[in-house]
């Protein structure tokens, strides 16, 4: 039996204190809303109790935030796309944010296991002077488990409307792709971090946020496998391989903390149950 889930999450400016509030039908919930940095920004844990999905489930996340707010989503541990017989499992994920509201977007990782066949969507519709920074982190297979990803498909589509798109699909099959040069050169983990505005980037911003992101990539053991660019006006986008999620991981968070100091004059503060 497929499952269908969807979760709708609105934050908004009350006075000084930003809230949550959601509504969910099925399994897809907001397990914890916590205050770590203080009233004005607000931490949400994102929970899917069956841990996974199977060919024919969907998950269906909306999220917005009105003008002034400041969400942060997480979640507890790593989502999962399992084998399928043949239907596609499907993650679709929109966040609208309102003039002036910022979100972080920080799932940990999905796992493609052998045989999936699995679809990743986000859409991105920002308001001038909203800013988002969010991540994306696969791992194709677990190496370390010897379960190497041998067969299936992920489909990966990131998009903020009018001004980037970036959509691919990674065959298990196609060697060319998993392991030459050109393509994964033999990594198993590709993740992109990416910074994302409602305006065109100021120059001089655009810039900080780039050099902020260089350094951190120049100190880092994966400095031959990461990259930070600006692909279109409103983005900067870094990008990494890695053999496995947790040196891929361990470089967004830096890079994450060094765009919030540098350019929102906020503390590097890592969400409570990356320390669980």
């Amino acid at each position: 039996m497929a499952w269908h889930a969807r979760l709708s999450l609105d934050y908004r400016r009350e006075a000084d204190r930003c809230v949550a509030r959601f509504e969910h039908d099925g399994p897809l919930r907001i397990l914890q809303t916590l205050y770590p940095e203080g009233d004005g920004i607000c931490h949400n844990v994102l929970v899917h109790p069956p841990g996974g999905l199977v060919g024919g489930d969907t998950l269906e996340i909306a999220i917005r935030a009105g003008a002034g707010a400041h969400g942060l989503i997480t979640t507890p541990g790593a989502s999962r796309f399992y084998r399928s017989d043949g239907e596609t499992a499907a993650q679709r994920t929109t966040i609208a944010l309102d003039e002036g509201a910022r979100l972080e977007w920080l799932p940990l990782e999905a796992i493609c296991y052998s045989g999936c066949i699995a679809e990743n969507h986000l859409n991105l519709d920002l308001a001038p002077g909203s800013e988002l920074i969010g991540w994306d982190v696969t791992a194709l297979g677990l190496p370390e488990a010897n379960l190497p990803f041998l067969h299936g498909s992920l489909l990966q589509h990131i998009e903020l409307g009018g001004a980037w798109l970036e959509r691919g699909r990674i065959a298990a099959g196609d060697a060319a792709l998993m392991d030459g040069a050109l393509g994964l050169a033999g990594q198993r983990c590709i993740a992109t971090l990416f910074l994302a505005t409602g305006s065109d980037w100021a120059r001089a911003r655009r810039d900080l946020a780039l050099e902020l992101a260089r350094d951190v990539i120049a100190a880092h053991p994966l400095a031959e496998m990461a990259g930070a660019t600006a692909p279109g006006p409103r983005v900067v986008a870094v990008r990494v391989l890695a053999p496995l999620v947790e040196p891929a991981l361990s470089l967004l968070k830096s890079i994450r903390g060094a765009w919030r100091t540098g350019l929102w004059d906020l503390p590097a503060t890592l969400p409570r149950t990356w320390a669980l």
